[in-house]
């Protein structure tokens, strides 16, 4: 066993029927596995719950399970620790981190705040538990717009770090809020001229689209929202082909709970195939998967301090939402 790598490595015996062992030591240790919708199928598949990185956050913080598997991104573990403090939270690599989490490092931010004197700090919940607890407010993609909303129309916010959803709060609410830049390096590469041509050959196709994509990106979208509000939309719509222009994970959830509907995903620039992968989120595998129950590591860590700062701007947020 090593764990030097960020990860637990052991030789695995050929043959070993992964799903069946992570159920079972899942139910010795009591444990319960969270899996974001940016995950492949197989670990969606043996997950207890699936959803966006708050929202199992949340689920968690209900549950009584003592051991709490995220498979995600780094950040997204510290969110979990941060609402179960008391709890042992692991992830199957802590190696997968975020690039949008890692274009705001704390200590910058602390300096950009200083700049701004006299404002509100909106942070998008894509960030490391010490730039929450820097944070006045936390928001996620689904509540963002609603929050920023409830504020009143002449404080002044800094939003950061993403600043492609900042842009689109911003032309939703008329604000001039300050932007952090940073950006999402699955959602900035998707390409304009790949998607019209998808909507050429699937003319009835609808699209959906991120916030955290570029503004020329939006401009095509039949429905613009988060990973859980474009899932809800497909379901509900009547139409029956759309092009996703979000990490191409969450087709795997799209098409379980739409079995007869197509989804084809947007291509990123440069490539023909849809493959618009979060490098970070396939760092997540049954092997790994299994390990970390085995042996309980890695385990995700916070100072008890930063979660003090960081719980309440989260604590604002749902308060708001």
């Amino acid at each position: 066993m090593k764990t030097e790598k960020g990860f637990v490595e052991e030789e695995i015996p050929e043959g070993m029927d992964l799903a069946r062992e992570i159920k079972r030591l899942k139910e010795e240790k009591n444990a319960v596995i969270l899996a974001h919708y940016y995950t492949v199928g197989a670990i969606q598949d043996v997950a207890d719950f699936i959803g966006d990185s708050l929202a199992l956050a949340r689920i968690a913080e209900k549950l009584d399970n003592p051991v709490i598997v995220m498979c995600g991104v780094h950040f997204m573990g510290e969110t979990v620790k941060i609402l179960c403090p008391d709890r042992k939270v692991l992830v199957p690599d802590l190696n997968a981190g975020c690039s949008l989490a890692d274009s705001c490092p704390a200590g910058e931010l602390a300096e950009f705040i200083a700049r701004h004197p006299g404002h509100t700090v909106i942070s998008y919940v894509n960030t490391s538990a010490d730039v929450k607890a820097l944070t006045d407010i936390v928001v996620t993609s689904g509540n963002a717009l609603k929050i920023v909303g409830s504020l009143p129309e002449d404080e002044k916010i800094i939003f950061g770090p993403d600043r492609n959803l900042g842009n689109y709060i911003n032309s939703q609410t008329g604000r001039d809020m300050v932007l952090w830049d940073g950006a999402c390096h699955v959602h900035e590469k998707f390409s304009l001229d790949g998607i019209v041509e998808l909507k050429k050959a699937h003319p009835e196709a609808k699209v959906l689209v991120h916030p955290e994509c570029p503004a020329p990106v939006r401009l095509l979208a039949d429905k613009v929202g988060s990973t859980a509000v474009l899932l809800k939309w497909a379901a509900e719509s009547d139409a029956c082909e759309f092009i996703v222009a979000t990490e191409s994970g969450i087709l795997h959830e799209m098409q379980r709970q739409c079995p007869d509907k197509t989804f084809y995903p947007a291509p990123p620039q440069g490539e023909t195939c849809g493959c618009n992968d979060c490098a970070y989120m396939k760092l997540n595998t049954l092997e790994k998967l299994y390990l970390t129950l085995k042996y309980e590591q890695p385990e995700v860590t916070v100072d008890p301090a930063i979660i003090d700062r960081a719980r309440r701007p989260i604590e604002r947020m749902l308060a708001l939402s």
